[in-house]
């Protein structure tokens, strides 16, 4: 069983190592440079990644934005409020959201989702609120904004999912010994559930964040796949596995391959930097939900 574990280890290792090696050429090449360049052109052999880390943590960041209070909310309801067979019923499509593959929901948003964001959403966004630069430019449909929706409807389950089970694993003399004193349920829930689970939760959020920084085939089809980096959510974008997806065939030189190796490299690293900075958030808070003892 030691020897299984730490065999998971060695796919990690190993992964690191061989993309490493792949992409070699062009980390020698381009150094820190690749991560700071703007310009992708694989005519010239000229190869930045800064607009696919730009479009893949903002396309990331504001699908939570979504998600989460939509996915919370869920789960407080399936969990405290909703009868038996709501439960039943809601839980089971929220496992079938979980369960539908990427391209469908890819090219559910091109004929669904598009359309309603080019002639309904971003025209809406853009008169009450064009002031800011998130909602400025042309509306085309296409871009960060309809990839963040569907971003957030692809990780919604993960954060249900996960946030009920937490949820309904709180003691239950907790819940007892609120509603004893006097709380509403809300109350309860608020101030004594969430704070219980709150560990839990980020948990599942960073789960769902970790599946939105890796998806690919969605976010590919309706994203605009242009290699920009606008203040404006309705503009096209990129992301580091879009990019990988589309020119990975066309990669016919050594060093345009170990380009797009180190993306896949970055992508990795992204992730990790992600589930570290988890890790320390639920350890802080972990640490700081410990009961104090106090001594006569």
């Amino acid at each position: 069983m030691t020897g299984l574990a730490f065999f998971v280890v060695f796919i990690v290792v190993g992964i690191f190592l061989q993309l490493t090696v792949t992409a070699w050429p062009s980390i020698v090449r381009y150094g820190a440079g690749f991560l700071g360049g703007t310009t992708w052109d694989p005519v010239f052999h000229v190869y930045g990644a800064l607009p696919f880390i730009f479009g893949t943590v903002v396309s990331a960041f504001v699908a939570l934005l979504i998600a989460i209070p939509i996915g919370l909310g869920t789960a407080i309801y399936l969990a405290e409020y909703a009868p038996w067979w709501i439960r039943r019923v809601v839980s089971v499509f929220v496992d079938l959201l979980a369960a539908i593959p990427s391209v469908i929901y890819g090219l559910w948003a091109i004929f669904v989702l598009v359309p309603i964001m080019r002639t309904t959403v971003q025209p809406f966004l853009q008169k009450y609120f064009g002031f800011l630069p998130l909602f400025q430019g042309p509306n085309y449909g296409i871009g960060m904004l309809s990839a963040s929706v569907v971003l957030a409807i692809m990780i919604v389950p993960f954060i249900v999912s996960v946030s009920r089970e937490v949820i309904m694993a709180v003691p239950q003399v907790y819940k007892e010994a609120a509603y004893a004193m006097g709380s509403t349920r809300w109350e309860a829930v608020s101030s004594i559930i969430l704070s219980y689970g709150k560990s839990g939760i980020i948990g599942a959020i960073i789960l769902a964040l970790g599946r939105a920084m890796g998806e690919t085939m969605a976010v590919t089809m309706i994203i605009g796949n242009n290699v920009t980096i606008s203040s404006s959510l309705f503009s096209p974008g990129y992301t580091l596995a879009s990019v990988i997806a589309n020119e990975f065939a066309e990669a016919t030189d050594a060093i345009y391959l170990a380009a797009l190796i180190e993306i896949g490299l970055v992508l990795l690293l992204v992730s990790v930097i992600v589930n570290v900075v988890a890790r320390m958030l639920i350890w802080s808070v972990q640490r700081n939900s410990k009961p104090v003892t106090r001594t006569a």
